[in-house]
């Protein structure tokens, strides 16, 4: 099968999704392009060896960041999923939707009909949630959504703590309310990772209509302005799959500009200068990337409760062998099973600065941070207005992108971190935690000034991997604008992008989540569907937002 009416670069989030929904009804014929290979295995498919997949070639594309000059010149890992399923089967299965009010600032900045309204519907038809908040969360979609069996007692520390210290608590901070401290969801069903491959993919592929080739997607092959086929490389031969209909780009937000530049589309004067002849001057393209940054607050643990215990050859393979014969135990959870959204300053009208639990104080490679007991935040500044860019190394396709992020760039981030140092040191000293407390690790007791935090944070935040916006949807004349809110690439026809990287400004959460609403959004106006009824439903709004931080 070499042509089919729909071709799709990427199986990730969004791609996945895609081929689901465009092949539903059994009248299009869909191909996925993909250069990852299988997912099967315990290192991706057991949500407890998360750290695994994403330090793995096999799985990863390995791309690093240019030295970034506020952190340090240091060069961050950017890690990508290589593998069906794309980032969903390598992330860290954490399921945050965002918040209301970053899809009505979607809407704001040009992407008319993907507000909070709009895209709530599709949020719905994605997920089967279990034990989220009743009519606000989907029951019968693709994608399980759950809880942790939350039984070791410092997660519920961790939310009393919240209380103690002033802030809301929240039964679904993926329903009504997100702002407050509650349990965190995750993407894992039934003792395994419920990545897009196993939500959406599998399933497509069992139809007649939907094939998977494994190949390296070159380029979009273009006849004048319209897309016709994508070029790609199987087994060293170079071959063209043909789109009847459209070629749809959803191949991260690295890869998905990455490939526009190389088939002609993007900044003129970029393209001029690798040698690509401009078919589309869209100097939006590779510009506006955004991501989330976090650092570890760690914390030596009095009792010997944590999940350092388990944490050795021994244990592990203990706890393997009870995920791989039953699917039960401690592999079945990827261990972030409680979390918090709080808002920054008084205000500040939603939440802006997020807490991933963790009950071990470890680094994301897998090493202890203490060398003994210990718990950890994930503490991150969500709503950061630093800025970066994709642009190409050359115009060898194999070449890896030229990642800047521009991390901690703009002033107001270090003045968010700086708070988010203290107001989590606060929320760590309430009673909740007194049992359990011993001695702060890190940043450490020596780190209090505005200078010291500072010197910690340039050398110590790390990326928190939701890179996005760098082929970012708004009105057909904003020069900025890569696709309209239909998906479509502006100034070109039969092409369409449709993943993280159209996100106009970065979610307040994870990216999975609304990077799958994206995919099941867009499919809708591929196929020239009248999009599901807007909600009526309002958000939960902290009435004292005006007033106090909580």
């Amino acid at each position: 099968m070499k042509s089919a009416d729909f071709v799709i670069i990427g199986s990730g989030s969004a791609g996945a999704a895609m081929a689901y929904r465009l092949s539903e009804d059994g009248k299009n014929t869909v191909i996925v392009l993909e250069f990852g290979g299988s997912d099967i295995g315990p290192f991706v498919q057991m949500p407890a060896a998360l750290a695994y997949p994403m330090n793995m070639d096999r799985y990863n594309w390995g791309y690093m960041t240019e030295p970034e000059p506020h952190l340090n010149n240091r060069r961050m890992i950017a890690p990508r999923g290589k593998v069906v399923g794309g980032s969903s089967s390598i992330n860290g299965m954490v399921y945050v939707r965002g918040h209301a009010e970053d899809f009505n600032r979607w809407e704001e900045m040009g992407a008319t009909g993907w507000g909070y309204a709009d895209v709530l519907p599709y949020f719905k038809r994605q997920e089967s949630s279990h034990g989220g908040e009743e009519g606000w969360r989907g029951t019968n979609g693709p994608l399980h959504v759950r809880r942790g069996e939350v039984k070791n007692p410092l997660y519920r520390a961790f939310i009393e703590a919240g209380r103690q210290a002033g802030f809301p608590v929240t039964e679904d901070y993926n329903g009504r309310q997100q702002e407050g401290f509650g349990l965190m969801e995750q993407t894992s069903w039934q003792g395994r990772r419920w990545s897009t491959a196993n939500a959406y993919l599998k399933p497509a592929l069992k139809r007649p209509n939907v094939s998977l080739i494994r190949c390296y997607a070159r380029k979009v092959v273009m006849e004048g302005t319209r897309a016709v086929g994508v070029e790609v490389e199987i087994g060293g031969k170079i071959d063209v799959v043909k789109a009847n209909r459209e070629v749809i780009v959803a191949a991260s937000a690295f890869n998905s500009p990455k490939i526009l530049m190389l088939s002609g589309i993007g900044p003129a004067a970029h393209l001029q200068e690798m040698g690509i002849p401009v078919v589309a001057d869209r100097p939006g393209v590779g510009q506006n990337l955004q991501d989330h940054l976090e650092y570890y607050h760690q914390f030596k643990s009095k009792l010997p409760i944590t999940l350092h215990s388990k944490n050795n050859w021994f244990w592990m393979g203990i706890v393997g062998a009870q995920w791989l014969f039953f699917k039960k135990g401690l592999g079945t959870s990827n261990q972030f099973e409680a979390a918090a959204f709080i808002r920054s300053a008084a205000g500040v009208k939603w939440p802006d600065i997020q807490y991933h639990f963790l009950p071990i104080a470890i680094s994301y490679d897998g090493k202890s941070a203490v060398g003994g007991h210990g718990f950890q935040a994930h503490v991150g500044y969500n709503i950061s207005k630093s800025r970066g860019s994709v642009t190409l190394r050359s115009p060898d396709v194999k070449d890896t992108p030229v990642l800047r992020f521009n991390y901690m760039s703009d002033p107001e981030d270090w003045v968010k971190f700086r708070h988010a140092v203290r107001v989590t040191r606060e929320i760590f000293a309430q009673k909740a935690f007194d049992p359990y407390r011993e001695v702060e690790v890190a940043p450490g007791p020596n780190v209090q000034s505005d200078e010291e935090i500072d010197a910690y944070l340039r050398e110590h935040l790390e990326g928190a991997y939701h890179p996005c916006g760098t082929c970012k949807m708004g009105r057909a004349d904003d020069p900025m604008a890569v696709v309209d809110p239909t998906t479509k690439v502006i100034g070109v026809e039969r092409l369409r992008v449709a993943d993280s990287s159209i996100f106009p400004h970065v979610t307040y959460g994870n990216l999975n989540g609304p990077s799958i609403m994206t995919g099941e959004k867009a499919a809708d106006h591929i196929l020239g569907r009248q999009p599901l009824p807007r909600s009526n439903q309002e958000p939960w709004i902290n009435p004292r937002w005006e007033t106090s931080d909580r």
